[in-house]
């Protein structure tokens, strides 16, 4: 069962890392220089930036995917997986425009929509992956 269990969340990890790279360099790119190019490094701090992947990624499985193979539901993938994404995105995001001076309020708003979308989108994948695999 555990092999299940990792090659679920390498799907998963897959599916997110794909999703996410199509967002931040066809879309998000120019909307973050635009808004938040004050802040923003020239070389990302690749080690954070790992971490973050395989920690969302895995609380995508525990909180969003084996809920709802369990329920055998892919409108609760969709459902918890926007949840998820909105509340883990908003952490980040407001947090950022209570503390940090000139936070762009348009960057927390576009944050918080990918977030349950990106969530959403990667909780249905790994739901029918997770169906699949079995």
């Amino acid at each position: 069962m555990t092999t299940y269990y990792l090659k679920l969340y390498f799907c998963m990890l897959l599916a997110f890392f794909a999703i996410d790279m199509v967002w931040l360099v066809l879309v998000a790119r120019g909307f973050y220089q635009k808004h938040l190019g004050f802040l923003l490094r020239t070389d990302p701090v690749w080690p954070a930036a790992i971490v973050f992947y395989l920690l969302f990624v895995f609380g995508l499985l525990v909180f969003v995917v084996l809920p709802s193979l369990e329920a055998g539901s892919t409108k609760k993938a969709l459902a918890l997986g926007a949840l998820f994404g909105l509340i883990t995105y908003a952490t980040y995001d407001l947090t950022n425009l209570a503390t940090v001076k000139s936070w762009p309020w348009i960057v927390t708003v576009v944050d918080l929509l990918w977030g349950a979308i990106l969530a959403a989108s990667v909780g249905c994948l790994g739901f029918l992956a997770g169906k699949w695999l079995r």
